[in-house]
Order: structure tokens, then C-alpha cells, then sequence
């Protein structure tokens, strides 16, 4: 299985160091120079780890971090150039898995990042309901061997009701999940991408079934999950 790294550094030599030590292992790497780029590719794209730069241009690494968290649970190492108790603690308040400082020893940061991912390759590596299987580890879903392109929140909104099949989420119980407790949206927003959903999987023998005037789950169309 071939592992995908984002990462996101406006040094474009460190980037060119890191992105070639890894292709070199065998990852698919892409990059992003600032904030704002790798929250674009982040709309489409699913990885296995990001390496990402505190001191960014655009939106700072703390910031990116912080919407990646609302969005799924990738493994996330930050690059930094100085070492500041204070912003340790904020990013891993953030929900980062680790730090490197410049300049860093590329097997090392090799190392955690495979300790990292081993993590997710030591789980379960699919999950199956009706006619959909979810693979863990690509971070994709499959609909009779074909795969559904789903955007990583839809992604991981649909391997969640997989994993939990007939159990009812109210919206404001999935809204939290996935946007978090500061989102200044409303509910409807869960019911957006659940629409979304829906189109995407099409007929697979499960529906999400809408409850009425509380929220979804994730059944197979003879009733049982």
C-alpha cells in the first residue's frame, strides 16, 4: 500500500530534502508552500501523515492544524525552527502528534513518522456494510470494486456510521464530531453533507435512513445492521 504525505513548508530546499527522502521509501508525496494551499488540497485530498511548518505564510501552521482536527484524526508532525515550551503545548493542545526542530535528521523524522502511521496499520484495515467497503488504511471507500471520490469530511462521516451501523446521531451529536464545539455554523450543515452522501453511494444495500425530528444512521435495506 502506497502511504501519502502532505507537506507544507515554505523552505522550498527542506521541502525538496523531505519530499525526496520519502519518495525515496516509497510515499507519494505532495507539497504545499503556505496555509492556504494545503487547506485546498486538504478540501480533496486524503493522507496518511502531514508535515507541517509552524511559521507559514498565509494562515499559520497552528491555525491549519486546528482545521485539520475538525475535519479527521491524521497523524500531523510540526516542523518548527525554535523550541518554545509554550508553542509545544499549544499545538499538541491542537491536536498534533509530534515536533521536529530545524534543522532535523530526515531518518529521524522517517522514523516517527512510520511510528505514526503504524498506528492506523496495526487496526482493522476494512470495514464492510451491504454493498460498501471502507479501507482504512487508503482512506477510501469502495461500491463494487469501483472507488467513491468523497472529500475527507464526507469520508469520515460515512466510515463512522459504518463503523457504528443502526445506531442513531442526532445532528447536533455529529455536527460536534466532525465541525467541533466552536463551529459557527448550524445544523443544517450536517444535513448538507449527509445529502451529499446519499448521492454518492447510490444504491449499495445500506441507506442513511433519516430519523424524524432527531438525526441519521446507517442501515442495510433489509433492516438490520
Amino acid at each position: 500500500m502506497e502511504l501519502r504525505l502532505l507537506i507544507v513548508e515554505d523552505d522550498a530546499l527542506l521541502a525538496e530534502a523531505a519530499a525526496d527522502y520519502f519518495t525515496g521509501k516509497g510515499w507519494s508525496v505532495e507539497e504545499a508552500e503556505d496555509g492556504i494551499q494545503a487547506l485546498e488540497r486538504l478540501e480533496t485530498q486524503s493522507y496518511h501523515l502531514i508535515l507541517l511548518d509552524v511559521m507559514i505564510p498565509g494562515v499559520n501552521g497552528f491555525d491549519v492544524c486546528r482545521r485539520i482536527r475538525k475535519d479527521c484524526d491524521v497523524p500531523v508532525i510540526f516542523i518548527t525552527a525554535r523550541v518554545m515550551e509554550e508553542d509545544m503545548l499549544n499545538g499538541y493542545a491542537l491536536g498534533a502528534d509530534d515536533y521536529v526542530t530545524k534543522p532535523f535528521s530526515l531518518p529521524v523524522l522517517y522514523a516517527k513518522a512510520m511510528a505514526l502511521t503504524g498506528r492506523v496499520q496495526g487496526i482493522n484495515a476494512f470495514v464492510e456494510l451491504g454493498g460498501l467497503k471502507a479501507d482504512i488504511r487508503s482512506r477510501s471507500v469502495q461500491k463494487g470494486g469501483e472507488i467513491i471520490p468523497l472529500p475527507p469530511k464526507e469520508y469520515e462521516m460515512l466510515l463512522f456510521l459504518m463503523q457504528n451501523p443502526g445506531r442513531v446521531y442526532s445532528r447536533e451529536q455529529l455536527l460536534i464530531r466532525f465541525w467541533g464545539y466552536d463551529f459557527d455554523g448550524n445544523e443544517r450543515v450536517v444535513d448538507n453533507h449527509i445529502k451529499k452522501l446519499r448521492k454518492a453511494i447510490g444504491s449499495c444495500g445500506c441507506t442513511i435512513e433519516t430519523v424524524r425530528k432527531f438525526g441519521y444512521r446507517l442501515s442495510t435495506e433489509n433492516g438490520n445492521p
